[in-house]
């Protein structure tokens, strides 16, 4: 890299625009979406959707809720213009859905393309050209004029065609290519224009689309593009302002979104953000910000999951796993304070102690996008005590007292960093069940049984204690007392119950129960437990865990 860059590069100089209004504005309702997936998504993979990938892809955006979605460059290729065809010809489309294709304004191109729109209800015929000062003088090889005719010529191309589609509602959208990278009074030259020769009016609106073709700006910069066009266009109430950003610089929603508070009505974007170099705009992130905020988008998103699979499976592209809103791990915590936080959170909402969701850590409810509780929380060497102990109750409703998970929370995370790797429910449950359920000495239970009468119980127990037999009993006024009473009295050193709390595992009549034991023996303290059909001997079985635990 240069030590001084500057030499070689040069920053973006704003606009004028001392009054501008967007930073004071807020969302009110959604703007329109465009799907781009099954066009400019498309062109960005390195091996391009086939007809039954892109009629899969298309219902799904259809299922999504998308009123406009963008189907092809018909005239780009024979399986784009198939693809046309087909949807039209077999009635694919729904009657409240527009498609959309583009073209360049070359008169040949143009033809196909009207063409590939027969017998179509409405579409939109999307007409392009660039601007900027690079492609001027790269590409063309054109000055002002001559790209200001161009894109006149191409538009009059496109309505003397328009008999050819008498039974179509059709519309036009011109994008202005490279609109961020040009002058801005240039790109509102072009476009007053198109709508000249167009035609538009309030009833029956004309679409210019402000592309980010590349971005190179920071997103406030192009917020003041887009209010200064608003602004100053000529009856700009005959014309839908849309954007199209891409993500260049890593800021494509924020770019978005800022041009929407600066005046845009309508966004073109690709799920998951699919496109050329670093991506489009991520049409699934954009209505997902305004739906926490309590903005109904419009779109439904209410089986992500579902939605990523059949985006993968028909693009061949992966969502990362960081991936805002989608990715695998965007509602999983690793850190113990998160976790804790977490589980404290929903715990609370489930009790409905409030109205509006504020969960720690977790911005959108994980449900209302079809992913469940159980992909919040996992854990591996960096987790802390509320991690595990959440997995535990929510996977196999084992419910630890607070002080058994300061103590068990070490034990696991000491296993699961000797693993050197995450564990699921399942492992966490062995390790517990080793470490309190299943030891074997050595102290074993034989039998126990216990009476009561007039609040007093007497329990008789055969215990193994390193192979050699001892047969106990004792009085207290409960099964638990009475069964300390019998230890001691068979000469174990004095201890207490410190802490008791039991519950049942699963439901029916066949149900277990678990029972969990704190002992205080001299200055230690230690949690036993135990697992049986019946309470009583769980909270016995409890003890000798504690006490082979102690031992």
């Amino acid at each position: 890299m240069l030590k001084e860059p500057f030499h070689k590069y040069t920053r973006f100089h704003p606009i004028s625009l001392k009054d501008r209004t967007w930073p004071d504005r807020i969302f009110e309702g959604p703007p329109i979406w465009c799907s781009v997936d099954l066009r400019d998504g498309n062109q960005a993979l390195a091996v391009p959707m086939n007809v039954g990938q892109k009629l899969e892809l298309f219902q799904a955006l259809v299922g999504c809720g998308f009123k406009e979605i963008e189907i092809g460059f018909p005239a780009a290729s024979n399986t784009e213009y198939a693809f046309n065809r087909h949807l039209i010809e077999e009635s694919r489309i729904p009657e409240d859905v527009t498609v959309q294709v583009l073209v360049q304004a070359r008169e040949d191109l143009i033809e196909r393309t009207v063409q590939s729109l027969k017998g179509a209800k409405k579409a939109i015929i999307h007409l392009y050209n660039s601007i900027s000062p690079a492609q001027r003088r790269v590409v063309f090889g054109m000055e002002k004029p001559e790209i200001v005719k161009l894109a006149v010529q191409g538009t009059r191309w496109i309505k003397e065609r328009l008999s050819v589609l008498s039974g179509t509602e059709v519309t036009l959208q011109y994008s202005p290519e490279s609109f961020s990278s040009a002058e801005v009074e240039f790109a509102r030259e072009v476009c007053e224009a198109v709508m000249l020769e167009w035609q538009p009016t309030p009833a029956n609106k004309v679409i210019l689309n402000l592309p980010a073709t590349v971005e190179i700006n920071m997103p406030n910069i192009y917020a003041d593009q887009i209010e200064w066009f608003c602004r100053n266009l000529k009856n700009r109430e005959a014309a839908v302002i849309s954007v199209h950003t891409h993500n260049d610089r890593g800021c494509g929603v924020a770019a978005t979104e800022l041009a929407l508070l600066a005046g845009a009505d309508r966004v073109e974007g690709t799920l998951f953000g699919n496109g050329e170099r670093t991506g489009n705009l991520d049409i699934v992130t954009v209505a997902l910000n305004l739906y926490m905020h309590g903005i109904s988008p419009g779109l439904d998103f209410g089986n992500l999951n579902a939605l990523v699979k059949l985006y993968e499976r028909c693009t061949g592209m992966g969502v990362p796993p960081r991936h805002p809103y989608a990715g695998e791990l965007v509602f999983t915590a690793f850190s113990g304070s998160h976790q804790d936080a977490i589980k404290k959170g929903l715990a609370e909402w489930e009790k409905k102690e409030r109205r509006l969701w504020d969960v720690p850590y977790l911005p959108i409810d994980p449900q209302d996008l079809g992913r469940e509780y159980r992909e919040v929380i996992r854990v591996n060497s960096q987790s802390g005590k509320g991690g595990v102990a959440f997995l535990l109750e929510s996977e196999y409703g084992i419910e630890l007292p607070k002080e058994m998970q300061r103590e068990f929370g070490p034990l696991a995370n000491e296993e699961v960093d000797r693993l050197g790797r995450e564990v699921n429910g399942a492992e966490l449950r062995d390790i517990f069940y080793r470490e309190y359920v299943n030891r074997s000495g050595p102290w074993k239970l034989e039998h126990f049984q216990a009476e009561g009468r007039n609040g007093q119980f007497q329990c008789r127990a055969r215990v193994l204690r390193v192979g050699e037999t001892l047969e106990l009993t004792g009085k207290a006024n409960g099964p638990i007392a009475a069964f300390v009473a019998a230890l001691i009295n068979a000469g174990i050193p004095p201890f207490e119950v410190a802490s008791y709390k039991e519950h049942a595992l699963g439901f029916g009549a066949q149900a277990s129960a678990i029972a969990y034991i704190q002992l205080r023996i001299g200055q230690q303290s230690l949690w036993g437990a135990g697992v049986n059909t019946n309470i009583e001997l769980a909270s016995i079985q409890a003890i000798i865990s504690a006490l082979n635990r102690a031992a």
